[in-house]
């Protein structure tokens, strides 16, 4: 076959490619649509709560990882609104010994694997509390989470953690939602699920669902709520700078769109400007607001945030989480460290990382983000 019938071939296959691709993007539309929700029916509230209510007067808590792939703010969030909330005893696990990876950023030191959590505690969580994982069918998260939903304990997945929770066989039959990239997967491998619109998070029974990263944050003040009573759910929603949390949400706002996907691919093929941003580590520091930041930074497709202390081994959050530093260094260059938000709560934390953003890769960017986090940025009125 001679060269010029080769490069033809290869130009005819790109143009293929380019067509084909084409097509693609305009067939995607060109905007989410967004639409004012209503508020929450009282009825549907109190419901919610009394199916959430803990069977102890102390709940035990617990947060389910594998080593090696877990989602940064869906194993964080929980833990530190938990924790700071002071009304449950909490423990943030994994299946084996050693740290949890978490993705797309951070890595720490579990409190216990599951094996040491089931001999301390033979009668089982009152809540567990399922992150999205690398993969949704890890034999041994997915016997774990039956035998504690078999002795009683209130399963929550949270993101596509339902994903993982509708492998267990727990959400068969039952209403649910997930993050929106993931929703026609769930319904594809688990059709007897009944999907709930319009709503952050759905409760069923003794399992609860929540859509996107940043719902776990009005699914944990709810879970307080029901714990501890409303005025102990919102000095804890005080501290974390949110006014107003219950279960609105604006579906439609939500889904694969032609700038979605543009940005995607040209933030993937500018690769030239691709960068490695620092975090520093410092004793006390916010768990949510760093897990926010973190996650948020390294899905702009132009950037990946790694954490750095002046010397190794964990450094000890505010709640008491245990964070291994990426680098050993002293310090990182200037203009490619993110600096700390020790002064802002974290819903604020996240907002102003989300500026920063702008300002750094421009709106697009930010949409995209603020797109995988499922996260309103207009929140609705009390």
């Amino acid at each position: 076959m001679s060269l010029r019938v080769v490069l033809w071939s290869v130009l005819g296959v790109l143009l293929i490619f380019a067509v084909v691709g084409a097509g693609w993007l305009l067939s995607l539309p060109s905007a989410s649509l967004a639409a004012v929700q209503p508020a929450i029916d009282a009825r549907e509230a109190e419901a919610t709560l009394a199916a959430l209510k803990p069977k102890r007067p102390r709940p035990l808590i617990a947060i389910i990882g594998v080593n090696d792939g877990t989602e940064t703010t869906d194993y964080l969030m929980p833990y530190g609104i938990l924790r700071r909330a002071d009304v449950a005893d909490v423990v943030a696990l994994a299946t084996r010994p050693g740290p949890v990876q978490l993705h797309p950023a951070l890595r720490v030191e579990p409190d216990a694997t599951t094996a040491a959590f089931d001999a301390q505690h033979p009668e089982g969580a009152d809540y567990v509390i399922v992150p999205a994982m690398m993969r949704d069918d890890d034999p041994d998260v997915l016997k774990w989470i039956r035998a504690q939903s078999a002795k009683g304990a209130m399963v929550i997945g949270v993101c596509v953690g339902a994903t993982v929770v509708g492998a267990s066989g727990l959400l068969d039959g039952k209403r649910a939602t997930t993050h929106w990239y993931s929703l026609k997967e769930l319904r594809q491998k688990h059709p007897t699920i009944r999907y709930v619109a319009d709503r952050r998070y759905v409760v069923d029974g003794n399992v609860a669902t929540t859509t996107g990263i940043t719902a776990s944050m009005p699914m944990m003040l709810t879970l307080i709520e029901a714990i501890a009573g409303h005025e102990k759910a919102e000095a804890v929603a005080r501290d974390l700078g949110l006014d107003h949390w219950d279960a609105r949400h604006d579906s439609g706002a939500f889904k694969f769109t032609r700038p979605f996907a543009l940005t995607a691919i040209g933030n993937t093929l500018a690769f030239f400007n691709h960068e490695q941003l620092g975090i520093p580590l410092t004793p006390g520091m916010d768990e949510v607001s760093l897990a926010l930041a973190a996650d948020a930074w390294s899905r702009t497709f132009r950037s990946g945030a790694v954490t750095f202390a002046a010397k190794d081994g964990a450094v000890v959050s505010r709640e008491g989480i245990r964070i291994l530093p990426d680098r050993v260094a002293a310090d990182w260059p200037v203009d490619r460290k993110v600096q700390a938000m020790v002064d802002v709560p974290p819903a604020k934390a996240l907002d102003r990382t989300l500026d920063n953003i702008t300002a750094r890769y421009g709106a697009r960017t930010t949409d995209f983000v603020a797109m995988q986090l499922e996260y309103p940025r207009t929140q609705p009125t009390p």
